[in-house]
């Protein structure tokens, strides 16, 4: 049990460094960005979907081998539901409102939780390590 869950939490690790790492800045260096915005906008609600669902599974695998590594992917999957379900919304509104102030202030935000979670999936993945 303790190799499906080092190989569940590796790949939600890899999936959101390459997401936030790999696929948004490859799209900005690649496009312009008044094709890369909507294309990230409906990229969004899928790729939190992706985490909940990931992040639930390694949860409970985790909690077998590892129940503090289990709670800190289950804080991913809860900020995730957050940010799919309020924060995104907001962020989609402040910018069809072209209000760039709050757009920046939740954008911000947004990036500073994914970094977050970003370091408590790598700390769960060294816990059950």
């Amino acid at each position: 049990m303790t190799t499906l869950a080092l190989l569940s939490i590796a790949i939600l690790f890899g999936g959101m460094v390459f997401f936030s790492f790999g696929f948004a800045p490859v799209l900005f260096a690649q496009l312009p960005s008044e094709r890369v915005r909507p294309l990230l906008r409906g990229t969004f609600p899928y790729y939190y979907l992706v985490v909940i669902a990931v992040s639930t599974i390694c949860a409970a695998v985790a909690m077998i081998v590892q129940p503090l590594a289990a709670a800190l992917l289950l804080g991913v999957c809860l900020s995730t539901v957050y940010a799919r379900q309020d924060l995104m919304g907001r962020i989609n509104a402040a910018t069809d409102r072209g209000d760039k102030r709050m757009f920046g202030i939740l954008h911000g935000l947004s990036v500073v939780i994914q970094l977050i979670q970003i370091g408590i999936v790598g700390w769960a993945l060294i816990l059950v390590v």
